[in-house]
């Protein structure tokens, strides 16, 4: 079996956009690693680490959400009511998408009950009355805002995909708390 010869080019001029030569070369080898080349370098176990944080904050989401979806009571709950499950509809894809790129970047998703809600940035609420489960909601998100932007900041530019990912999981997070604000306001 003949293996495909790439050409290699000219070494750059000043100014001019090449391609990094020993980076390609790099890629070429440990096939077993799939898309995590090289240059993922050190960053990759922190990046996996702070997905698998992230990962509990939408677990606890999804479980406070539902749980208030269920207790909700009151004239304006049916449509408040409804609102959290969306919420907790949503929150769940989120975990779906986290749990996928953790295994993408060659980690493991930490789904263990015993230790989510220490890992978790966001809190669980056991609350009955539907103000209150409305401004913990809105904590809540908040602080998912507050924590995907400083993860979408510290990882910059050492995972383009996961940041991508992240930044779409923020504007989806950001929603919740516009309308968990105008809820409030009612």
């Amino acid at each position: 079996m003949n293996t495909p010869v790439i050409s290699k080019r000219p070494a750059a001029t000043s100014g001019e956009l090449v391609l990094d030569e020993t980076g390609l070369d790099a890629a070429r080898k440990s096939l077993a690693d799939g898309a995590i080349t090289p240059a993922y370098g050190p960053h990759r176990d922190a990046i996996v680490k702070l997905l698998n944080d992230a990962l509990a904050t939408e677990l606890v989401c999804v479980l406070r959400y539902k749980r208030h979806y269920f207790m909700a009571s009151g004239l304006s709950s049916p449509a408040i009511a409804d609102e959290f499950l969306v919420h907790a509809n949503e929150e769940s894809g989120h975990a779906d998408r986290i749990a996928r790129r953790i295994v993408q970047l060659g980690g493991e998703p930490d789904f263990s009950p015993g230790t989510l809600q220490q890992r978790s940035h966001a809190d669980y609420d056991e609350s009955n009355d539907l103000k209150t489960m409305v401004r913990v909601n809105l904590v809540a998100e908040r602080i998912a805002v507050e924590t995907y932007r400083q993860m979408i900041a510290l990882i910059g530019d050492k995972d383009p995909t996961t940041r991508r990912m992240l930044e779409d999981v923020l504007a989806d997070e950001e929603e919740h708390a516009d309308e968990l604000k105008d809820w409030l306001e009612k």
